[in-house]
């Protein structure tokens, strides 16, 4: 049995976790996910908390995931999109956050488009704050339900080869992983068209072992991992393609590309897909893609955060209650790559 290694009240982004901490986070993911498995998957672990989602961007398997984890530990779960909230009427994210805080959340679930969203919640608010996603800035959960995939596929992180291909300038997910998997011990190296995988990524991660290859051969070459990312249109505020043909053609991942990784390379994707884009359809549905096995490593990561943030108790694991050794001070926000930033701020932090 081992001591709780988690210390902050809030996850903000990997940036600053150490890796203790990391794969304590990943090694209750794994009792989770063995429960999620069971005929019945609910526990109690979590009666009587409140998690509050809270969602600004469209969602598939986030907000879905989100929901099922708190639900499967037993939370009263509260669902809140932009459209239906009092932002729609001229409310500002603070005032809006401060009015939830009121009613005594215990835990509070962010996506939002501007970078350092959940940062600015996490200051005002008693309630732990999860980053779900904040414009081009980190996307944690995602980032460790990938390394819990890698993980399971090959033992340790110590020296694997990761490439991760497509958008990296407005990419939360690449920015995520590149603390992670460099922390772990991987090395990382991305590649993309030179208007979205700038030279400048490779020093994200304050000296961790990642690059920036001039095409997505280079890349792939050798590689244990191959991440593809789509191109984030949502997030871009001028043509850095000059069609998404093109793209296609010369960095979408295809098994011609593929053979150039080693023969036990595991293909990953975040999703949503953009099938003949940025990922052929014979690579996303082939034995070498694990893109489902992230969908159910999300839950199982979901509900380890929620789970340890949350003081859960009474599942058989090796977590205990971090929040007796919880940090009140709130980390600033590192800023988003200098092309990328106006794309990821909004006039709603106000």
């Amino acid at each position: 049995m081992t001591s709780a290694v988690l210390k902050q009240r809030n996850l903000l982004g990997i940036r600053g976790m150490s890796a203790a901490e990391i794969t304590h986070v990943l090694d209750t993911a794994e009792t989770f996910r063995e429960i999620n498995e069971r005929d019945i998957k609910k526990v109690p672990t979590l009666r009587g908390r409140t998690v509050i989602n809270l969602f600004f961007e469209p969602s598939t398997r986030t907000r879905t995931s989100f929901e099922i984890a708190g639900k499967r530990l037993s939370a009263d779960v509260i669902n809140i999109s932009a459209s239906t909230s009092s932002v729609t009427k001229g409310e500002t994210l603070l005032d809006t956050a401060r009015n939830l805080e009121a009613m005594g959340p215990d835990l509070i679930v962010i996506r939002h488009p501007s970078a350092g969203a959940p940062h600015q919640l996490a200051r005002v608010c008693r309630a732990s704050v999860v980053n779900a996603g904040d414009g081009s800035h980190e996307h944690p959960t995602q980032a460790l339900l990938d390394a819990l995939t890698i993980r399971q596929r090959k033992g340790s992180f110590r020296g694997l080869r990761v490439a991760i291909l497509g958008d990296i300038l407005h990419s939360r997910v690449a920015r995520s992983n590149a603390h992670l998997l460099t922390t772990l011990g991987a090395s990382l190296t991305v590649a993309g068209p030179g208007t979205l995988a700038p030279p400048e990524f490779a020093a994200l991660t304050g000296g961790g072992d990642v690059s920036v290859a001039r095409s997505v051969e280079e890349a792939v070459e050798g590689a244990d991992v191959v991440m593809v990312l789509r191109i984030q249109r949502e997030r871009q505020d001028s043509a850095f393609l000059p069609s998404l043909r093109e793209y296609a053609v010369h960095y979408g991942l295809n098994l011609k590309r593929l053979s150039r990784a080693k023969p036990d390379a595991i293909v990953m994707h975040p999703g949503p897909m953009n099938r003949g884009i940025e990922i052929a359809s014979d690579v996303a549905d082939g034995s070498r893609s694990f893109i489902l096995d992230q969908v159910a490593n999300g839950l199982a990561v979901r509900m380890a955060v929620l789970y340890l943030l949350g003081g859960g108790a009474g599942v058989t694991t090796t977590a205990t209650n971090p929040n007796a050794q919880a940090k009140t001070e709130v980390e600033p926000a590192p800023e988003p790559l200098s092309s990328a930033a106006a794309a990821s701020r909004s006039e709603g932090l106000k």
